[in-house]
């Protein structure tokens, strides 16, 4: 017995098979090619089906469940019969500016939707288009991918449909858009990891699978890679330590404050809250190299107080955990010693994390008790005792930092978290 999940980023898939117990049978990944936009559909569906093939003979007969993610807010638009009409508008598509004053007039003030790159954005732009009037169905990614598995249309996630204007505290669309012209075209929304249905019986026949194998509703790419960390009880965080400080904090109640790009996800019972600070791994990028980050760290004495100061910003601009776009980099005064100049930018990034943390917390979150750790900066052994000092809590290295581990972890739970 066995559960596959499958991760879907911007630059490629991979796909890791878990036991029971949560150990990896087998994993693969493919990047993408270069390929126009219009191409996109074709080259996830290829990549998708080759991850499936690639799955070892004597494992298949054991698979029983699937789940993807996807990134979020990247959409699709299809006819009646799932063709797709146009090519997808990615995460970070700003063509929906153009319909915020439209928005403004159908959402309330202040909702998370009122954002250019947002799914509701992408659905109302697109229903200004010519092809609009042959549209009947609504993807996001993971929506779209599932649907070439299981094959019915008009299916998601509350965590995928968060973005699209679903109230996920109350669990259904909210009177403004139940109300709207949009509404034909909303998809059903499931818990993510909920069974769909099983695999469609020509697919399982071509790619050797049970047709009893299942298919899972979806979650986005950051969800999948949080629930990979094992993080499940209230008071645990997972930091990403990419080019900006990323943080997600499980908490008995959700927080809000969308100013700072501040929401919260639903995990069953519970509420994942999280904003992402500009500072991060770009900065350090500005300075040193991979070699020197390792080299330098090593010459660094985490257990001495810092005279620095810094707000390590790569530019001018902020948005969490204070909201201020004029907010200039504090990256004076630079020592003569380039290992106690890292010193200064690591324990800098290491005060926005924790401003973040106590942000959230103020908000109405649950006090922080442990922290993961993912991404490239996650291995600096250094950076993690002066995470730890000035956090306050055990800051330890996510077993598992792919979203695929987190997708098969959702195939196993079926939905049920903690």
């Amino acid at each position: 017995m066995s559960y596959l999940g499958v991760d879907f980023g911007t630059s490629g898939a991979r796909a890791i098979l878990i036991d029971p117990d949560g150990a990896v049978l087998w994993e693969q990944s493919r990047p993408f090619p270069p390929s126009a936009p219009q191409d996109w559909p074709q080259m996830w569906r290829e990549t998708l089906l080759a991850l499936l093939t690639a799955l070892p003979p004597a494992l298949k007969p054991g698979l029983q469940k699937i789940c993807l993610n996807g990134t979020s807010a990247t959409v699709l638009l299809a006819d009646a019969r799932g063709a797709l009409l146009t090519e997808p508008l990615l995460y970070n598509d700003g063509r929906g500016r153009s319909v915020l004053p439209r928005l403004a007039s159908l959402a309330p003030a202040g909702h998370l939707v009122h954002s250019a790159a947002s799914s509701l954005a992408k659905l109302l732009w697109w229903s200004e288009q010519s092809y609009f009037p042959q549209a009947q169905y609504f993807f996001h990614q993971a929506d779209w991918l599932g649907f070439l598995l299981h094959g019915e249309p008009g299916i998601s996630d509350y965590h995928n449909a968060l973005k699209l204007g679903y109230d996920v505290v109350n669990l259904r669309y909210p009177p403004w858009l139940e109300d709207s012209f949009l509404r034909p075209l909303l998809p059903k929304v499931l818990t993510p990891g909920a069974v769909i249905g099983p695999l469609k019986p020509d697919l399982a026949q071509t790619l050797g699978l049970s047709p009893a194998c299942l298919i899972g509703a979806g979650t986005t790419d950051s969800i999948a890679a949080f629930l990979a960390s094992g993080a499940s009880e209230p008071g645990e965080a997972v930091t990403s330590l990419g080019s900006t400080l990323a943080l997600k904090l499980l908490s008995r109640r959700p927080v809000e404050d969308l100013a700072s790009g501040v929401y919260s996800h639903r995990l069953g019972d519970l509420w994942l809250a999280g904003g992402a600070s500009n500072c991060g791994g770009a900065v350090l990028r500005q300075f040193f190299s991979d070699e020197q980050l390792r080299e330098l760290s090593a010459d660094i004495d985490p257990t001495r107080p810092c005279p620095y100061d810094y707000y390590p910003l790569p530019q001018t601009g902020e948005r969490f955990p204070v909201n201020d776009p004029q907010k200039a980099p504090r990256l004076t005064p630079r020592p003569e010693n380039p290992a106690d100049f890292l010193w200064g930018l690591l324990v800098g990034l290491s005060r926005v994390e924790a401003q973040g943390y106590q942000k959230l917390q103020s908000l109405g979150a649950s006090p922080l008790v442990r922290v993961y750790s993912a991404g490239g900066g996650a291995q600096n052994s250094v950076w993690r005792r002066l995470r730890e000092q000035t956090l306050g809590v055990p800051v330890l290295l996510s077993p598992q930092a792919q979203g695929a581990y987190g997708s098969a972890l959702l195939a196993r739970s079926g939905g049920r978290y903690n």
